[in-house]
């Protein structure tokens, strides 16, 4: 788990809660209209923008937010290059039936073993990566316009209670519920897009380049063990993927 998102968001929304506390009864800043208004609309108009299949699988690309299933670098280095010193002992079929950490390394060495060329290696596995990149940039993007679309749904909620209050100035009952719209929408919008969505969006946009580094790596390094390179020169190549003031230190040099 991601504990940086988690806390994060959960943080946000706690001291948001906190606040309304201190200021007075959590219900006054409970208002349904509002929250169709925002909530509804903002998804109606955001899901306008994109494919449904795009928008429904937005949710689940978002768990990736909450979840840091990519292999440690560092481990996945290390696998590699024993991968790599098997390889160079016992040929590329040394490697079949292989267990490993990571499903898109496993392919990768699965074509190896298959004897495929290495300009079919690349364009299989990169291929890979970049469909794997899209679905988070898309999941980003998605987030993103639902960041940007809250608080102009707020805005048009405000607007709307405005105008319902000043409709019933004669009326001092209805004057309070139509304020209530008018204030409440533009809460929802910058809560909804500030505390949730941004963060969401921008985490994606992280994972995509998480994956897009981990998945180029893993390419570089299974064209290197089908080309014979020394394990040495291998694990001297992948550390490079690695922060400059890591790489000796990871490395045990």
């Amino acid at each position: 788990m991601d504990l940086a998102t988690i806390v994060g968001i959960i943080g946000a929304f706690a001291l948001i809660v906190v606040s309304m506390l201190l200021s007075g009864e959590l219900g006054m800043f409970v208002n349904a209209p509002s929250l169709v208004i925002v909530v509804g609309g903002s998804l109606f108009a955001v899901m306008a923008k994109f494919g449904l299949g795009q928008f429904l699988g937005a949710a689940k690309v978002a768990g990736k937010s909450f979840s840091n299933k990519l292999p440690d670098v560092y481990e996945l280095i290390d696998e590699i290059v024993a991968l790599a010193d098997e390889a160079r002992k016992g040929g590329l079929l040394s490697l079949e039936g292989k267990e490993v950490s990571s499903d898109f390394l496993q392919r990768g060495i699965q074509l190896l073993v298959d004897g495929h060329d290495p300009d079919v290696v690349k364009a299989t596995l990169s291929k890979d990566k970049i469909q794997a990149v899209e679905r988070h940039n898309t999941g980003s993007q998605i987030f993103m316009s639902l960041a940007d679309m809250a608080p102009a749904m707020g805005m048009i909620g405000t607007l709307i209670g405005l105008v319902a209050m000043l409709a019933n100035m004669d009326d001092p009952k209805a004057i309070g519920p139509a304020m209530a719209v008018a204030l409440l929408t533009t809460l929802y919008g910058a809560v909804l897009a500030n505390a949730l969505c941004a963060p969401i969006g921008e985490k994606l946009k992280l994972r995509a380049a998480e994956e897009a580094m981990t998945k180029s790596l893993v390419i570089d390094a299974l064209l290197a063990i089908q080309a014979g390179q020394n394990p040495r020169v291998i694990d001297g190549v992948l550390r490079t993927y690695l922060p400059e003031n890591k790489r000796s230190v990871e490395g045990g040099e």
